[in-house]
């Protein structure tokens, strides 16, 4: 398995966004707006490959000079459980660290609090439902 950073707009990218969308949008009933792909120029992009396919993906945003935010984390369904995830997070703290960055931060989803919970991360504030608004222009 390779861990490595994906640029944006390549192959890679579009095996990432397959990815997320398979396992974390589409459950939910959404999509990618174009305007949300082209805002991640900006983001760190990671993915884990066996080969050329994409095992795993995740995305971190800068919040302010210190602290990213990873969002998007996704493993592909049958592997999770084997390590992959870990191997992410890992892989994700030493390029931020690298970066320069000191704080990494994330919204989870409740069955996912045991996973972060394990790799040391705790849970700060209440439970909530992350409010998705949708507008029309006319």
């Amino acid at each position: 398995m390779a861990l490595k950073q994906i640029d944006h707009g390549t192959k890679e990218y579009q095996e990432m966004v397959n990815l997320r969308n398979e396992l974390l949008r589409r459950p939910l009933g959404l999509s990618f707006s174009p305007d949300e792909l082209a805002r991640e120029k900006e983001d760190i992009l990671i993915g884990a490959f066996d080969d050329d396919k994409i095992l795993a993906c995740c995305l971190l945003t800068k919040v302010d000079d210190n602290s990213l935010k990873l969002r998007q984390m996704a493993v592909q369904n049958n592997l999770q459980g084997k390590g992959i995830g870990a191997s992410m997070m890992n892989f994700a703290e030493n390029v931020a660290r690298d970066k320069g960055f000191k704080k990494v931060t994330m919204h989870a989803r409740k069955n996912a609090m045991g996973f972060y919970e394990k790799l040391g991360y705790k849970a700060v504030g209440n439970e909530f439902e992350e409010e998705i608004n949708f507008w029309n222009f006319l």
